[in-house]
């Protein structure tokens, strides 16, 4: 009789060689597109498994393992992993914490790497499945868009996938709980800058200036306006300016020439990613020429949505339940305005994108420096991936 329960309990086995593997490539983090000593660690081990392939330098430093299942099939699944740094310091204090300055895993790459490697484990030892799968080790997804690269590199030609699934942690959900489901999992992720031209002068004789700092106060307000009365009340989108240019700190009697703008732009629609970038450049070109200046909007798009697609992520709901009980699967829930480049893959072909609870006393989230994957949820998240990949090869 199948038993999915079986994997994770397999995969249990050598977790404490995966977690070895995962403090190891945490305490030697590799920025976007120099993952070359993580890269050379996951070659080797995917070697070392008996994996049928091993192919590497894909989109930059991207890796990419073979494995047949014992019967050949028509179907062939991806099975995805970030493997890439940030570049901020640690403060954890570990044993295992960042030796490379300016450099750290805070968003838990190393464990999602590990985890994608115990998969491949137990994937390339039982090959209980008819087909093939692709394990995709890829960099630079921290706002350097490697899924792209690969994509523009070829992967999708030389590798062509039925489907795809990939898994972050969240230390806002319960430790070992799975979150999927249908539609937008996390948000387009968009730039925007934002220049106001107007005519520096006096202070103390503004009448004889053109104040782009007044015209850059109200257009702040005005920019709010946008999700409050352009977009539908149903729908969601951020419009957050974060950061402001002008003038300097030691010249209070002078009124600059120019303000820059800069801030960001989260929607889960493309319909409404277009409707808050007219609305932007309208509003910002409007309100500078109501104070007599004028205003030049770059709207610089970055990743897309990351909108699942319905039957992976149906299917990775159900493996998820069948594998921890119902009580751990989460799928009604709001998605998330981070983004994720892994929304590339999902506009080429069908896949979805899991996050996996890792909730703790520490309460560390996300990006922060003391922030440290939780190595208790290598056999769940690892377990999860390959029993997809059986479900889809059966």
């Amino acid at each position: 009789m199948y038993n999915p329960q079986r994997i994770p309990e397999a995969i249990r086995g050598y977790h404490e060689e995966l977690i070895a593997i995962r403090r190891d490539i945490h305490s030697n983090p590799e920025h976007a597109y120099k993952e070359v000593r993580t890269a050379a660690i996951v070659a080797e081990r995917l070697q070392a498994y008996d994996v049928d392939e091993v192919h590497t330098g894909i989109g930059g430093t991207g890796v990419v393992g073979v494995i047949r299942g014992r019967r050949d099939g028509d179907r062939a699944v991806g099975l995805r992993a970030d493997m890439d740094c940030l570049a901020m310091n640690e403060e954890t204090g570990l044993p295992w914490a960042s030796k490379r300055a300016g450099f750290m895993h805070a968003c838990g790459h190393d464990g999602h790497t590990t985890m994608l490697l115990g998969a491949v484990r137990y994937l390339a030892r039982t090959r209980n499945f008819a087909g093939t799968v692709y394990a995709v080790f890829q960099p630079a997804e921290e706002g350097q868009a490697g899924a792209k690269a690969m994509i523009d590199d070829g992967l999708l030609e030389r590798f062509p996938m039925s489907a795809i699934y990939a898994l972050h942690n969240f230390p806002t959900l319960p430790l070992g709980a799975i979150g999927v489901r249908n539609g937008p999992m996390m948000g387009a992720a968009d730039r925007i800058d934002i220049t106001i031209e107007g005519r520096g002068g006096h202070g103390g004789m503004p009448q004889f200036a053109v104040d782009p700092v007044l015209a850059a106060g109200h257009l702040i307000t005005a920019i709010q306006s946008i999700v409050s009365r352009n977009v539908e009340p149903c729908d969601a989108a951020v419009v957050s300016i974060c950061a402001m240019e002008a003038g300097q700190m030691n010249a209070h009697n002078v009124i600059p020439r120019q303000v820059r703008l800069t801030g960001t732009v989260r929607t889960f629609r493309k319909e409404t990613r277009a409707l808050v970038e007219a609305r932007l450049n309208e509003i910002a070109q409007n309100t500078a020429a109501a104070f007599g200046c004028r205003a030049e909007v770059n709207f610089i798009r970055g990743y897309p949505a990351t909108i699942n697609h319905p039957r992976e992520a149906q299917l990775a709901a159900e493996v998820a339940r069948e594998l921890f009980g119902a009580d751990n699967v989460l799928t009604d829930f709001h998605p998330y305005t981070t983004s994720e480049d892994f929304a590339f893959f999902l506009e080429a072909i069908p896949g979805a994108y899991i996050v996996v609870g890792q909730q703790s006393e520490a309460g560390q989230q996300l990006h922060h420096p003391c922030y440290d994957f939780d190595d208790r949820i290598i056999p769940t998240g690892a377990g999860l991936l390959a029993a997809i990949a059986e479900r889809e090869l059966p």
